[in-house]
C-alpha cells in the first residue's frame, strides 16, 4: 500500500485518474420524532487512488453515516460526494466499490464459493469466468480448501475473509469497510489486519475503513481521520509516519514509531494539544 510521509497531507500515489473519494461541504441531518439530528457538518475529505484512510471518533460521531453517503446508501442534506470523479449513484451502479461490514452477512444456505460468487452471479457473469474468479479470490484470502463449506462451519475470522473476498469479486477500485473486525478476538483481529494489508497491496484498491481501535487504524492506514463528537466534523488528520512503511508486518506493532503514532491519534481523539510529529490541524 502507498504510504505518506510525515509532511504530506495527501499521499502521492502515482496512480492516474481522479481521486477515489472526494467529499466537499458534506452535511447530513436526520429528521426524528424529537426533532432534527445533525449527524455530519462541513465534511471535506479526499482519498487518493490506492490510499488507505481510517475514520475514527467517538460513538455517534457519524463515521458510519459518512461511509453510507460515500456508498450511496443514504443521501446528503448538503454538499457532494464523488467516487472516481463520478456521482456516488453512478459509482454504485458501475460497481466501483465493494463493501464489508462488522457482520460478515453471509447467506447460510450458500457455500463459501457460492457466497463469494454471488455478486458475479447477480450481474450475469458467465459460469466459467465466475468459477475462475472465485478460485482466484479464495486463494487470495487463503480459503481455497474451504470452497464447499458453509458459513456455520467457519470461524469468525474465516467468515470475514469470505466477506472481503465477496467485496472484491468485481475488482472494485475502492473498498468501504465498516468495523469489519470489530467482533473478532484480539489475536484473530491482528491476523486479519495483516491479511488486509497483503490483500490491499495485491489489489491496489483504495480503502475507507471505520474503526474504534487506535492501534488498528495506525497499523493499517496512510492517514487517520479523527472526527469530533456529533455533529461529526473532521477534527484532525494524522498522517502515519512509520519506520517500517514498506512492509507492515507484525514486527511493526513493537516499533517505537508505531507507539508514537498511536499516541498522536489518541491525543487528537481526546482533543488534547497534539505534540507528536505528523499531526495536522484541520
Amino acid at each position: 500500500m502507498t504510504r505518506s510521509t510525515a509532511r504530506d497531507e495527501t499521499p502521492r500515489t502515482g496512480l492516474p485518474g481522479p481521486d477515489a473519494v472526494t467529499v466537499e461541504g458534506l452535511d447530513k441531518v436526520f429528521d426524528t420524532r424529537t426533532g432534527p439530528v445533525h449527524a455530519l457538518q462541513a465534511i471535506d475529505l479526499t482519498v487518493s487512488a490506492g490510499e488507505f484512510v481510517s475514520l475514527i471518533g467517538p460513538s455517534g460521531c457519524g463515521k458510519s453515516t459518512l461511509m453510507r453517503l460515500i456508498a450511496d446508501l443514504d443521501q446528503p442534506t448538503a454538499g457532494s460526494v464523488r467516487v472516481f470523479g463520478k456521482t456516488a449513484d453512478r459509482a454504485r451502479r458501475d460497481q466501483d466499490y465493494g463493501i464489508a461490514f462488522q457482520q460478515a452477512g453471509l447467506l447460510p444456505w450458500r457455500t463459501v464459493a457460492g457466497n463469494v460468487g454471488l455478486p458475479l452471479q447477480l450481474h450475469g457473469t458467465d459460469a466459467a469466468a465466475r468459477r475462475a474468479r472465485i478460485a482466484e479470490l479464495l486463494e487470495m484470502v487463503g480459503l481455497s480448501d474451504f470452497a464447499d463449506r458453509y458459513p456455520d462451519q467457519l470461524s469468525g475470522g474465516m467468515q470475514q475473509r469470505v466477506a472481503i473476498a465477496r467485496a472484491l469479486a468485481e475488482r472494485p477500485s475502492l473498498l468501504l469497510m465498516d468495523e469489519p473486525f470489530g467482533a473478532l478476538d484480539e489475536m484473530t483481529r491482528e491476523r486479519m489486519q495483516t491479511e488486509l494489508v497483503r490483500i490491499c497491496a495485491e489489489t491496489g484498491a483504495a480503502v475507507v475503513f471505520v474503526t474504534h481501535s487506535i492501534p488498528e487504524a495506525v497499523f493499517l492506514s496512510d492517514r487517520v481521520v479523527v472526527m469530533s463528537p456529533r455533529p461529526g466534523r473532521i477534527q484532525q488528520i494524522v498522517p502515519m509516519s512509520l519506520e517500517q512503511t514498506a512492509a507492515r508486518t507484525d514486527e511493526l506493532r513493537e516499533d517505537a514509531s508505531f507507539f508514537e503514532m498511536v499516541t498522536a491519534v489518541r491525543e487528537a481523539l481526546h482533543q488534547g494539544t497534539p505534540t507528536a510529529r505528523g499531526v495536522e490541524n484541520r
